[in-house]
Order: structure tokens, then sequence, then C-alpha cells
């Protein structure tokens, strides 16, 4: 690439408290843990690293707190290539994640907002530049929304794609103020946006709520299955994923969506982009934590080729 290729990312950074158990417990029920660890994630940190591990050149908007985690976040991150020029300093503690992970590598997780919570659409107007200078537009659910809205509006205006990955889910979620190209769901989110479990056979009526939404590609991940992507303009795409045996899934679909991002900003088809941010969730999965295990675009490549089966159109 003669010239690396900006993602903006709008998104949250936070601690996460890992606990391993045995069984996740159900509500009332106390388990031991295993196992404690601290890591460092956000669903924006983690897929402005999973993006800048792509090649991509990465701004990231966002917000810690003045606590010693929060300084420490900051200098790893520029450590690790992201641009923090735009991540604020505020006062109080910054984000945090209370996560479960189970001897199967499914998880559960409880956010505590913290210094996210201070992300505002002033902040991103007064750098509308940042925006207006990207290739891709990538944000989440774990910062004020209107940040978030304020970011997809000017990139719209200036034909810049925006990619959204809705979650945690917000039933008030203002979709219709700002066209979202691509939405990375997985069928938990989508169920919860759509209000029923998308299937090829539903198409015509995805394409209507999608269309209510102002979405114009919604992208569902399934674990081991097939990614589906239904567009409201074009067949309906099943994606093949890499075959793993997780370690831990906390951070996969961040690494999915940052690797989507960034492939998009370097020119991959829809297809190719896709491809590859299933190997960076599936190859997420291998190690412990959210943001170490990431891979790069070298490691992306190298498992391409071990793609279960052909990317095909379903009927």
């Amino acid at each position: 690439m003669s010239e690396m290729k900006q993602v903006t990312v709008i998104g949250s950074l936070n601690i996460d408290y890992v606990t391993r158990v045995e069984t996740l417990p159900v509500p009332g029920e106390t388990v031991a843990a295993e196992r404690f660890d601290l890591y460092r994630g956000g669903k924006g940190a983690n897929q402005a690293l999973a993006a800048a591990r792509q090649g991509c050149k990465v701004v990231l908007f966002g917000a810690v707190g003045s606590d010693e985690e929060g300084a420490a976040y900051r200098s790893e991150l520029k450590g690790a290539g992201v641009n923090i020029s735009h991540v604020r300093t505020v006062a109080g503690q910054t984000g945090a994640a209370f996560i479960s992970v189970n001897r199967a590598g499914e998880n559960t997780i409880i956010i505590a907002a913290g210094a996210n919570l201070a992300l505002r659409g002033a902040d991103i107007t007064r750098h509308r530049e940042v925006i207006q200078g990207g290739s891709v537009l990538l944000g989440q659910f774990e910062t004020p929304a209107q940040a978030l809205i304020t970011a997809a509006i000017i990139a719209n205006a200036e034909g810049i794609p925006v990619v959204i990955n809705p979650s945690p889910t917000n039933p008030v979620f203002p979709w219709d103020q700002f066209r979202t190209d691509y939405a990375i769901v997985n069928e938990t989110e989508a169920r919860e946006i759509l209000g029923f479990v998308p299937e090829p056979s539903g198409l015509p009526l995805i394409r209507e709520v999608m269309h209510q939404l102002r979405i114009a590609n919604l992208i569902v991940t399934r674990g081991s299955d097939d990614t589906l992507v239904f567009r409201r303009e074009g067949d309906t795409l099943a994606i093949p994923t890499l075959p793993v045996l997780p370690i831990d899934t906390v951070g996969a679909g961040d690494a999915f969506a940052g690797c989507f991002a960034a492939r998009l900003a370097t020119g991959d088809t829809l297809t190719e982009a896709l491809c590859a941010a299933n190997c960076a969730g599936a190859l997420t999965t291998l190690g412990a934590g959210a943001q170490d295990p990431i891979p790069d675009r070298e490691r992306v490549d190298q498992h391409l080729v071990y793609l279960s089966t052909p990317t095909h159109q379903v009927s």
C-alpha cells in the first residue's frame, strides 16, 4: 500500500476484569473462579487495534479517566500505533468490563461505562476534518449515541462508508438520523434490532426493516456457522468461517469489525473483507483476553486458504 488508509473509530476504552469459570452462573448462583486476570479492552479500543494490525492508520475518539489505568492505557495504545490525540482524559474512573468466561470459551459481560460517558457530539464536531480525512468510519454503542451520530452524519456527507457494530444493543437508538453502510451484529443482536432472527427465507421482511433503519448491508455473525450478509440491493451472501477450537471468545467480534473496516479501507471487495474478518475473529479466540490475540494482516492472509467452503449466494 503506497499510502496508509485511515479508519476513524468512535468508541470505548475499558479495563477488563476477567474470571475463568467452569460454567457460567445462573441468576442467584455463586460459582468459584478458577483464575482472575486483568486486560485492556473496550469495543472502541479493541476495534482500533484490530484495524491498526491490518495495516491502517487509525484515529480513535474516546475518553479515559484521570486514574493510573487511564494514563497507562493511553500509553499502550500510542505504542501500538493508534492515534490517541482525540482520546480525552476526564476526571473519574476509566471504564470497566466485568467478564466471566467458561471452559467452552463462552462469556458474559457487564459494563461500567465510567469515563466513556464523557464523549460528546461536540468532541466530534470540533474535529470534523479528522472524520473527513478517513476512508472508513467505525463505531459501536458503548459511548453516548450523539458522538457516533454526529460522526456518521459527517461521514455520510463525504461519502465515507459507515460501519456500525450496535453492541450493546440500544432499543431507542435513532438509526434513521444517518445512513449505515454496514451493520455488524451477532444473532442475538440481530433479533433485538429486527425483532426476529434473520433467515434467508425472510428476505422481503428483512429488507423492509433495513430500509426503515437506513441500513444498506446487515452482516450477521453466527459463531462457527457461515456469516450471513443481507443486502438491500443484491443477493444474500454466506461467508465461510475458519474452523477453530476456541479458548476465549472475548474480543472476537471486535477483531472481526476492526479487520472488516480496515480491509474495506484498503480496497478489498465486500466478500474479501468478510473472509478476512472471519479469519481475524476466529484466530482471536485462540488466545486469552480481548486485545493480545488479535492477529495482524500477515497472519490473517496466511489463514484465508483454510476457509472451509467457497463463499456462495443464498437464494
